[in-house]
Parts: C-alpha cells; structure tokens; sequence
C-alpha cells in the first residue's frame, strides 16, 4: 500500500484559517447563519471552522451535527447494517443560511443524503459546502463544493484517509492512499 501525505499539520492549519476567513468575508455578521458538520468526519472539521470563526468574529454561530445515516440510498443494500451517529441540531434550520462541512467529498451521495436529512429541522434559506479534500472527477452527482480546502486528482482505485488527533492520531494528516 502506498501512501503519499496530502496536508500535514501545519498546512492543515493555514487551511482551516483560510476557509474561515472566506466565511467571514461571505458571511459577515454571521446573523442568520448556521453551521452542521456532517457526521462522522466532517465534525472534526467543522468544530474547528467553528472554533475559527468564533475567535475571530467573537460572535456565538449555532453549530450542530448532521447523520445521514438513514437517508443514503444505499442504506438497505449493505450486507451489514450501518452504524448510525448522533445527530444533534438544537436549532431551527428555517430561512437559514447552512454551512454544510464535510471531510471529503467523493461522490457526493453523502451530500445528497445530508440534504434530504437537514429538512427535518426546516427549510434554509441557502445551503452551502465546505469540504477540507474534493476529490475531482469523481462524482456520481452534480453537487460541487462552495468552499474547498484542497482538490486532489484521484483514481477510483484510491482512498483519502483524513486523521484527526481528536480520533486518537498521533497528529493530524491527511493521506492518499492507493488501494491494494
């Protein structure tokens, strides 16, 4: 298995802050916008955006997280079953602006899926998406990324591994990973 580092660190970290400063700059106030990390990955990511964009504005942005567990079409086509996550949105999504985070985005069906559940807490107003790695040429849906930390052209024959020390890495890195 070959691996080849994508994002170390401190990259990571000039990442995140400038994803954060593209909000700011998008969103201003902050005042009618809401933010949900995509469960299970895409948490991590979005507490530190979060974590961002609090210091930074000094102002308090809802943040939840979203499963999608049971609204991916292929839920029932599984050998065996899938895990569900925490959902955990304690606020209403209606006439919002959502930031929809994720760690990678592939082909998109997760995405969709995590649309289909948000409805659940209402109708936003827009929804955008922030992912840390698009992988192009990949997708089995037209959904593209507002905000992207890094794009990386990849085979179906390969995998991004996303490590977060928040999930017991050593350190956090992220991996392109050639399937064997």
């Amino acid at each position: 298995m070959q691996k080849r580092l994508i994002l170390d660190g401190s990259l990571l970290d000039v990442t995140i802050r400038r994803l954060g400063q593209q909000l700011i700059e998008n969103h201003q106030q902050f005042g009618q916008t809401v933010i949900l990390g995509l469960q299970p990955r895409g948490v991590h990511l979005a507490n530190r955006i979060h974590r961002y964009l609090e210091e930074q504005t000094g102002v308090q942005i809802p943040l939840g997280q979203l499963d999608s567990t049971f609204y991916r079409d292929d839920f029932r086509r599984r050998e065996s079953p899938i895990r569900a996550n925490s959902t955990n949105v304690p606020f209403i999504i209606e006439d919002k602006r959502v930031i929809l985070i994720d760690d990678v985005l592939y082909t998109a069906r997760s995405v969709r899926a995590a649309l289909d559940a948000m409805i659940a807490f209402g109708r936003p107003r827009s929804v955008e998406l922030l992912v840390l790695i698009n992988r192009r040429y990949s997708r089995d849906l037209p959904i593209e990324p507002t905000y992207i930390g890094r794009s990386v052209n990849t085979l179906h024959s390969q995998r991004v591994l996303v490590e977060w020390q928040e999930q017991g890495a050593e350190k956090d890195q992220i991996w392109l990973i050639e399937k064997a």
